[in-house]
């Protein structure tokens, strides 16, 4: 009787363990609580924080500060990088990845590699001005990116 009741505490333990590794590993969380989530919310995961950064970056217009506006520029670049990286397009650059892509999966690529020529702009050379309408056409053509992506809600 108290060898079984042994191997059942064992057991309990061993059960516990693997569970325990299952729902804090990164990879299971990624494949099956990500998963769950997207399938009862009916929206791509991770639309939640991207929204929020999103409107992070619609606040650093309301500064009127250009230091500002390009942060909110490279920071919007940022989020379609690293979109597209999650949804499979390969590359190790944005524009590869734009490069992988037609007008059918994203309506205004030709618009967006634009605007990613203003954010390398923004990056590589120190004395790019950019006033408040341009990056907010920049932004806009983000969005509509984001929009045609569904990764915005």
């Amino acid at each position: 009787f108290w060898v079984k009741i042994g191997f059942f505490a064992l057991t309990g333990i061993f059960l516990g363990a693997i569970i325990y590794v299952l729902l804090t590993s990164h990879y299971m969380q990624w494949l099956f609580v990500d998963n769950i989530w997207e399938f009862f919310t009916f929206r791509p995961f991770g639309t939640r924080k991207i929204t929020r950064t999103w409107n992070k970056i619609l606040r650093r217009l309301e500064t009127g500060l250009e230091s500002e506006y390009k942060l909110a520029v490279i920071e919007a670049d940022d989020i379609l990088e690293v979109s597209l990286k999650r949804m499979g397009y390969a590359g190790a650059t944005l524009e590869d990845r734009l490069e992988k892509m037609t007008s059918t999966v994203l309506s205004n690529i030709e618009e967006v590699r634009r605007a990613h020529q203003i954010r390398n702009n923004i990056i590589h050379t120190p004395d790019y001005r950019l006033n408040f309408d341009e990056a907010r056409n920049t932004l806009d053509i983000y969005k509509q990116a984001f929009n045609s992506l569904q990764i915005l809600t």
